[in-house]
């Protein structure tokens, strides 16, 4: 029997979602601008029926993730399963490369109605269903396209049932109030982690005070929350693996985050979980917060998450974090919830 998790209405689109749900970025292979490097297609399976065996009932993903081969693996880890069992999947659209690019030197965030409704059809073909779930745009658009533009687009696909919710992901408070203005934003996704909480001064109160659904992303801010994370294993990331260039795992930057490691760190050894998932339950607290993507490549990592949700985190844990967070000047925004 599936195990019960903890589940919570996804804004207003009649989804009951678990509190943590698998998110399918390093799943995509190391083919595109982010990839996290090389990535075994029969582990992501692996990973992702573990997923849904331990309750997980969402899979967020996105068309970009490997360039189309993210959506591709979790298309095959659920062509099997029947329908009863089947996560809710998520995608996003609205970051388009070209075919060409054999160096993988970028994507470009494109807005254009008639290019949105052919990355619907491709992220359908390729997730091998007839509705997605959840559509996200998954940044502002940089080809002179306007919110109206796509958003409306979204609406009406929405509308005639090709998609069963719409949200936006990385979008600022004035931006959700154009969209909202032409139709309801479902959900929104924006990063949100004891590093960067800038989400909890504006946009989570947004979706809070619209019945918007949040799933935020980044809640162990790509690893250097799990407790697992050091000088040293930075030092040794491969190339390929986008955090070796980023200035988040190096120098200064690098040792005040890991201060705010420690006292997550902390707080999971008083709860009897791992630091990742003390960092996924203080980011839970916060209003407005409806869950958390949270990325996984073997069934091990998962169980080294999974229960985040199932725990209630005291008044002295959230105390301890926010000092921590403010001794080391790590990162911006609210350091407790408010």
């Amino acid at each position: 029997m599936t195990p019960s998790l903890p589940t919570v209405p996804l804004g207003t689109t009649g989804m009951e979602i678990t509190r943590v749900g698998l998110g399918a970025f390093a799943i995509g292979g190391p083919a595109w601008s982010y990839g996290w490097g090389a990535q075994d297609d029969d582990d992501s399976i692996r990973t992702i029926r573990a997923a849904v065996d331990r309750g997980i009932n969402w899979i967020d993903t996105a068309a970009v993730y490997g360039r189309g081969h993210s959506e591709v693996v979790v298309g095959r880890a659920l062509r099997d399963l029947p329908q009863n069992e089947r996560p809710w999947v998520f995608t996003k659209g609205g970051l388009v490369w070209s075919e060409d690019d054999a160096l993988q030197t970028g994507e470009r965030k494109v807005g254009d109605p008639a290019s949105l409704r052919r990355e619907v059809q491709d992220s359908l073909r390729r997730l091998q269903v007839e509705q997605i779930d959840l559509y996200q745009m998954h940044w502002p658009a940089e080809d002179g396209s306007e919110v109206e533009d796509y958003w409306g687009a979204l609406v009406e696909m929405r509308d005639s049932g090709l998609l069963k919710a719409i949200g936006l992901s990385n979008h600022d408070v004035a931006q959700l109030d154009r969209a909202e203005a032409i139709g309801h934003v479902d959900t929104l996704q924006p990063p949100f982690s004891a590093i960067y909480r800038d989400a909890a001064a504006d946009v989570l109160p947004w979706c809070a005070h619209h019945a918007t659904g949040a799933i935020i992303y980044s809640p162990m801010q790509s690893g250097l929350l799990t407790g697992r994370i050091t000088e040293e294993r930075v030092a040794q990331l491969p190339a390929d693996d986008w955090r070796s260039r980023h200035p988040d795992f190096s120098g200064d930057r690098l040792r005040q985050n890991l201060r705010v490691t420690a006292a997550l760190a902390e707080v999971g050894e008083r709860h009897g979980i791992s630091t990742g998932a003390a960092a996924i339950a203080w980011a839970l607290v916060f209003r407005g917060v409806s869950g958390a993507i949270v990325g996984a490549r073997t069934p091990e990592q998962i169980d080294g998450w999974v229960n985040a949700g199932s725990v209630e985190l005291t008044a002295d844990d959230i105390a301890s974090v926010a000092r921590a967070i403010r001794d080391s000047g790590a990162g911006s925004g609210p350091d407790a919830p408010r």
